[in-house]
């Protein structure tokens, strides 16, 4: 019995879960072996398991790091997530707004494109 998801809004779900677990290994598992991800429109940011891994891994060093999902579109195999993530950026804590596009295939992401909205900056007391 095959119990990984296998619709795309499932497999989006289980991405964003195992990125706020921190769970590089689930993650890298929900990408395609040779996935894409891109800073939309088409500058790529990292191609493969090894990079995307990586970029993860890097990421995931940031302690405040949570992605909450406002909203999620479903149009066949694209899913499109409205998300609100809190980061460390060099200038300090703080949140960033991301509209991230997902393609799935066969079960797994095959292509990523975010795009990046407002960054603020907590206020210091």
């Amino acid at each position: 019995m095959n119990l990984s998801p296998t619709k795309p809004e499932q497999v989006i779900q289980k991405q964003l879960d195992a990125y706020n677990a921190r769970d590089v290994e689930a993650l890298i598992g929900i990408y395609s072996d040779d996935a894409q991800m891109f800073e939309h429109p088409s500058k790529l940011s990292a191609t493969g398991s090894a990079e995307l891994r990586e970029r993860f891994i890097t990421r995931f060093k940031e302690p405040d790091l949570h992605a909450e999902l406002r909203q999620r579109i479903v149009m066949g195999t694209t899913v499109i997530d409205h998300e609100v993530v809190a980061r460390n950026f060099p200038e300090g804590k703080g949140k960033i707004e991301l509209v991230m596009i997902y393609e799935v295939q066969n079960g797994r992401i095959a292509k990523a494109w975010s795009i990046a909205g407002a960054k603020t900056l907590e206020t210091k007391s």
